[in-house]
């Protein structure tokens, strides 16, 4: 703390004349009283407190995106790829703007209501989780400028004795791509309809504590998986093998396009589009005595099957990223309930900060969980 100044300790100073704080370790002036020097340090202890408490007070999801960024960070350092400083600063932006949200939420900074607080959190969430995404695009070869489809689709022919993507070449028509392509492509709006509402209108934490924690076991660990086997997928590899030529209608040509744009390109080991379907149909069946899950989860395991096929028939995936994407979907869906169930007995055990606070257009309740809200 700064050192006040000799004329503030002076007994006849403005500051002593009219009450004013002293600073932490001085002794107050004969102007002070009792009460207000009790009130001094009782700021100091607050203080301290709050700063002993930041950490103390991170959820499960808070060190599962913090320990991510980390490992990210020493992939890049330890790479031998193209654009690694730059990379290296994105991150290092992505993992201080994540800890500055968590210094105001877990550390009870932000003077804002409970509900803005929630908010906040989970935007940023999202946001960090979406930021890191687009910036696999450079991030993977940064780390990994080299690809192991080689020893993939060697390895599909030795265990499974086939590829499903030269394999299904000959079913490849106008009408089965444009087929397959509409499903690829709903991929994300299967995300968007599952995630949104539940980190947004939910009311039931324990459920949404759940479903995030296992949401994020499973991107995060797919995310990093990517450094450890990078591809480019049959649709590269493979193309002199292809006697069709994918051809098919406007969501063909959307799933070329957003792949192009936006996909990270060497994202292939896990199958993402194997698991997040996966994970989603996963968690409906397992809670469908809940509303909507017990009406939605036949068509959203429909749904996963054919996202599942598409990835095989559009040649984005070999056959052992879509296995890998499966295991990683049930680990996820049975890792995440168990951790959040722990994380949210043991915050009510110790009194800690909700892992999961309330919003501001809901006031707490019980959700169909039957967990006390935030």
């Amino acid at each position: 703390m700064a050192t006040t100044p000799s004329s503030a300790r002076e007994p006849h100073s403005s500051a002593g004349r009219q009450g004013g704080a002293p600073s932490s370790g001085h002794v107050p002036s004969a102007g002070w009283s009792p009460l207000a020097h009790a009130h001094a340090h009782a700021l100091d202890a607050g203080t301290l407190a709050v700063s002993s408490s930041w950490v103390r007070n991170w959820a499960s999801q808070d060190w599962l995106m913090v320990t991510y960024f980390v490992a990210i960070l020493a992939a890049l350092c330890l790479g031998g790829g193209p654009n690694r400083s730059a990379c290296i600063l994105r991150v290092a932006l992505d993992l201080g703007a994540f800890l500055f949200v968590l210094a105001l939420v877990r550390g009870s900074v932000l003077r804002f209501t409970a509900g803005a607080t929630a908010l906040l959190y989970r935007t940023a969430v999202i946001a960090a989780l979406l930021s890191s995404f687009f910036q696999l695009r450079e991030i993977l070869p940064a780390v990994a400028p080299w690809s192991v489809d080689g020893r993939i689709y060697a390895l599909d022919l030795r265990v499974f004795g086939v590829e499903p993507s030269v394999a299904l070449d000959r079913f490849v028509t106008r009408a089965t791509t444009e087929w397959f392509a509409f499903f690829y492509f709903l991929y994300f709006l299967i995300l968007s309809v599952h995630i949104l509402p539940m980190v947004y209108w939910n009311r039931d934490t324990r459920l949404l504590g759940r479903f995030a924690t296992g949401t994020l076991l499973m991107f995060l660990s797919a995310h990093l998986l990517y450094m450890l086997v990078p591809g480019y997928g049959p649709y590269w590899f493979l193309k002199d093998a292809f006697r069709h030529e994918l051809d098919g209608g406007p969501f063909w040509h959307l799933v070329r396009e957003t792949v192009d744009a936006g996909g990270a390109q060497k994202d292939i080991f896990p199958s993402l589009h194997t698991a997040a379907p996966t994970f989603l149909a996963l968690f409906s069946f397992r809670h469908r005595k809940l509303f909507p899950y017990k009406y939605s989860w036949p068509v959203v395991a429909f749904f996963a099957l054919q996202i599942i096929l598409a990835t095989l028939f559009l040649r984005w995936h070999y056959l052992l990223d879509v296995v890998a994407g499966l295991g990683l979907a049930a680990a996820a869906s049975f890792l995440g309930q168990r951790i959040a169930d722990w994380e949210f007995a043991k915050r009510e055990r110790l009194g800690l900060q909700p892992a999961w606070s309330e919003l501001p257009w809901w006031s707490g309740s019980r959700g169909s969980c039957g967990s006390r809200d935030g």
